[in-house]
């Protein structure tokens, strides 16, 4: 009898040394040990199997396999490379058209966590094809040929935007035409920064780099808009800034 009150005395012992650990003021748990602590609101295509991949900066994001390839299905938001060393976020907007190195910069330099999760960063192309890697282990940008590819498996340039782009008007514009996201590519409208620094566009059109340069200074990327269900192959200036879909090794 005497073991048993024994016991039944430790038990609570333990609970009460547990509570008192809990609500211990001086180490407070971390409501957000990984990322930046921003939630995205885009709209998934339910019926889809997604993946998951983590950043360098410990942000998560789905990840969705399409034909033979595995694409993030949200937009890079990582602030280092992949040794560490920090993307510069650049805010002002002379100094982002006198880059030649990498840079950074959510639309309009928000703030907002929630923003930046659900739209993603800009990079300069000096950024999304820097040695030290932007994209996280296992992945990287991809090139020209590689969205070629995509975008064939989809049906052609012609129909794999509206195939690609979150259904809807949540944050597409009105018509969103064609939009189905029946990929799960779930492509936003996260705008652009434009050489001279202003944004312009978000809610109407989505643009990524590929990492295959078309001639000196301009780069081939794809950009899909509000108006129509066409993905559009064209090159830009190496110092605009684009989002960024990594796909995997």
């Amino acid at each position: 009898m005497k073991n048993k009150f024994k016991i039944i005395q430790l038990f609570f012992i333990g609970l009460l040394v547990s509570f008192a650990m809990g609500c211990d003021k001086d180490e407070p748990a971390d409501p957000d040990p990984t990322g930046d602590g921003g939630v995205t609101s885009a709209v998934f295509n339910t019926a889809k199997t997604y993946g998951t991949m983590t950043d360098q900066d410990g942000n998560t994001y789905k990840t969705i396999t399409i034909g033979t390839q595995t694409w993030m299905a949200e937009n890079l938001r990582v602030t280092k490379y992949r040794n560490g060393d920090p993307i510069p976020n650049v805010t002002d907007d002379a100094a982002w058209e006198a880059l030649t190195t990498g840079a950074c910069c959510t639309y309009e330099n928000t703030t907002n966590k929630d923003e930046i999760a659900t739209y993603g960063r800009l990079y300069n192309f000096y950024a999304a094809t820097d040695s030290r890697n932007i994209a996280p282990a296992g992945w990287h940008v991809p090139t020209d040929a590689e969205w070629t590819t995509l975008t064939t498996y989809l049906g052609g340039e012609s129909v794999a935007g509206g195939k690609m782009k979150e259904a809807g008007t949540t944050h597409w514009l009105s018509p969103n035409e064609g939009a189905t996201n029946s990929s799960g590519f779930t492509a936003l409208p996260g705008g652009f920064r434009n050489y001279t620094g202003t944004f312009y566009s978000i809610g109407d059109y989505g643009t990524w780099w590929s990492a295959s340069v078309h001639y000196t200074g301009y780069v081939w990327n794809r950009y899909v808009g509000y108006d129509d269900g066409y993905v559009y192959r064209y090159n830009y200036s190496k110092v605009l800034g684009f989002s960024v879909r990594c796909v995997r090794d």
